[in-house]
């Protein structure tokens, strides 16, 4: 739906991310969720459900959620804004979902973006090559925790996004990869800025700043009013306050405890 002015700015980026799930080519509808499924990548960040807007489902309508992640072995979860739909917490907690975290939302228009301080050597730019696109789904699989290479699939979502209008972004130092990360298409005037990770090596020398005011002021130069994203934790979080991000709302992130169901 279009973006009302009047509506809240989170209420417009629950707006935009179920838009962006139903847009998806592998997502699936469960009574009132829309599921965003990554047939290639289990990673949990990568598949996810969305209520609805004012959503109250049933216990038999969460039993069927569980069992649709279940048949394509992903993990049940579900990203949304409490507020959205103040009915669908208590229904996942009566069916065994434990909250994993209820992170702030923060979010930058154009006028409020800073120039980060600059780090000698670093260049920035979007993948061009198979290796490239490799580099920036290791640095991203490696830096939220996962060990050894990636799965095969995530250098391939790169590049779909990449292909699809999202924006991509590698950042190198001298030969090697020290950060990567993404925004996603714009809709409506708003685009999420997604999967920024720094390589360990390279940490708390100002890539991350650097890379996600490279990346916010390119989805403003393609048309966004608006980039939103979640801080992983409280230092990630100041490190895009450094940049003139701001908050905005909260989103809950819940999920099914594998011994649950």
């Amino acid at each position: 739906m279009p973006m009302d002015s009047r509506t809240p700015m989170d209420i417009d980026v629950q707006d935009y991310a179920r838009t962006l799930a139903l847009r998806s080519p592998d997502h699936y509808r469960v009574g009132p969720f829309t599921v965003r499924h990554n047939p290639l990548w289990e990673l949990k960040y990568a598949n996810y459900a969305i209520p609805d807007r004012g959503a109250e489902p049933t216990a038999a309508e969460v039993t069927a959620l569980i069992g649709a992640f279940r048949e394509r072995e992903r993990l049940p979860r579900l990203e949304f804004l409490p507020d959205w739909a103040p009915a669908v917490e208590p229904a996942l907690l009566a069916a065994g979902f434990t909250v994993e975290n209820r992170a702030p939302i923060l979010a930058c228009a154009p006028g409020a973006l800073l120039a980060p301080k600059p780090v000698d050597g670093l260049r920035i730019a979007v993948p061009a090559t198979e290796a490239e696109f490799t580099d920036a789904a290791r640095v991203q699989h490696q830096g939220f925790g996962g060990e050894g290479e990636p799965e095969e699939g995530m250098a391939g979502w790169l590049r779909t996004s990449a292909s699809d209008g999202g924006v991509v972004a590698l950042a190198t130092l001298g030969p090697d990869p020290a950060g990567a990360g993404g925004c996603s298409l714009v809709v409506d005037g708003l685009s999420e800025l997604t999967g920024l990770a720094v390589a360990a090596a390279f940490r708390r020398r100002g890539i991350g700043a650097a890379l996600s005011a490279w990346l916010t002021a390119t989805a403003f130069d393609r048309g966004c009013r608006t980039v939103w994203l979640e801080p992983g934790d409280d230092d990630v979080e100041r490190i895009y306050a450094g940049v003139g991000y701001r908050r905005i709302g909260e989103k809950l992130n819940i999920s099914l405890t594998p011994a649950a169901g």
